[in-house]
């Protein structure tokens, strides 16, 4: 159980690089899918162009919401969205900044899995293969005799060698190479688009907006920090209260049972009791309450930090001077302690 906690400690303490490698794994997993999915063109002319759509889009979205959900800040920044203004203001821009980090990593799967496609050219022939110019490839003079929903059908059955029967009209070795030397090369660009778009957002942005994109960065991780320590803040009440409310509990009921059997007791002469020690573990839980000793206020404190969050300002009135002690008044007398050591 020890191991179990030090390794959720570390992954809490390390979540960035925790959500890099979780990103690294989703984007193999998408190409180990794509590899392992088998793709079945329907060969129709009004059905071929749906199906490489729905193949080249859906799973990439799926995988992008994936991405935001198995991400723990998203709660965080619908949270920090949507609460009350109160004392503290919302500021866009660090909003901003933890959306596009969010997006930025869920973003890695749904590439990979685009640029495979791409890669593979069987989405794009099914999508394509009725536009390819037979006129250019294949035998043009027979063409002007064939009616547009006759070539149509021919052409859609380029990518299912099994029922295709144009290889009079059109070479279906011809065709295929065709696109698919057309779909690597839209992957190999998506592919080197996509990396110098990743390098300007992360290496050349902050070079031009350093200071509002180091405030970005530091009240994210200040909000980030602030609701792990609200946590465990409210983590560490909740035990303590039960605590002492299950003593309670107890002591009550051995209160009920000494008066039932009251003249037992005296019948038996005096007992050692244990209450002083008791008594002290339940005056030490109740220091970690803070006063918030009933269901009604703790709700209305759990209420008030929704709503009006403390300003960010802390309680210092005067600026800190010299030493750190608040220039503007007079300082406080030291007390001079002499410490003396003898030889023995």
């Amino acid at each position: 159980m020890d191991k179990f906690r030090m390794i959720f400690q570390f992954l809490q303490s390390n979540q960035e690089s925790f959500m890099n490698g979780i990103c690294g794994i989703m984007a193999l997993a998408s190409a180990q899918m794509y590899s392992a999915f088998d793709f079945n063109c329907p060969c129709l002319p009004g059905y071929n162009a749906a199906y490489s759509a729905g193949i080249l889009l859906a799973p990439p979205l799926v995988l992008f919401l994936l991405g935001l959900v198995m991400n723990n800040n998203v709660s965080m920044l619908a949270e920090e969205w949507k609460r009350p203004q109160g004392h503290r203001a919302k500021d866009p821009a660090v909003l901003r900044y933890m959306f596009c980090s969010m997006a930025q990593r869920a973003l890695i799967a749904p590439v990979v899995w685009v640029a495979v496609t791409l890669l593979d050219g069987k989405c794009f022939l099914c999508a394509f293969c009725t536009a390819v110019p037979v006129s250019l490839l294949g035998n043009g003079s027979l063409v002007p005799g064939l009616p547009p929903p006759e070539l149509a059908r021919l052409l859609a059955r380029v990518p299912c060698p099994e029922i295709y029967e144009g290889d009079w009209l059109l070479a279906r070795e011809v065709a295929v190479r065709y696109l698919r030397c057309i779909s690597q090369a839209l992957g190999w660009s998506f592919v080197l688009l996509t990396t110098l778009l990743a390098f300007v957002v992360r290496s050349v942005r902050p070079c031009f907006t350093q200071a509002a994109f180091l405030k970005s960065k530091y009240w994210s991780h200040y909000i980030d920090i602030e609701r792990k320590l609200f946590d465990e803040t409210c983590t560490e009440h909740a035990k303590a209260f039960a605590k002492v409310c299950i003593q309670q509990f107890f002591e009550a009921m051995n209160h009920d049972l000494e008066l039932g059997h009251a003249h037992g007791a005296l019948a038996a002469g005096p007992t050692v009791s244990a209450a002083p020690a008791a008594t002290e573990g339940v005056d030490e839980e109740r220091e970690k309450l803070r006063g918030i000793t009933d269901q009604g206020t703790m709700n209305r404190l759990l209420t008030s930090w929704h709503e009006c969050k403390p300003p960010l300002r802390l309680g210092q009135e005067e600026p800190l001077v010299g030493n750190g002690w608040a220039g503007g008044g007079p300082r406080p007398s030291r007390k001079e302690v002499a410490t003396y050591f003898s030889k023995v």
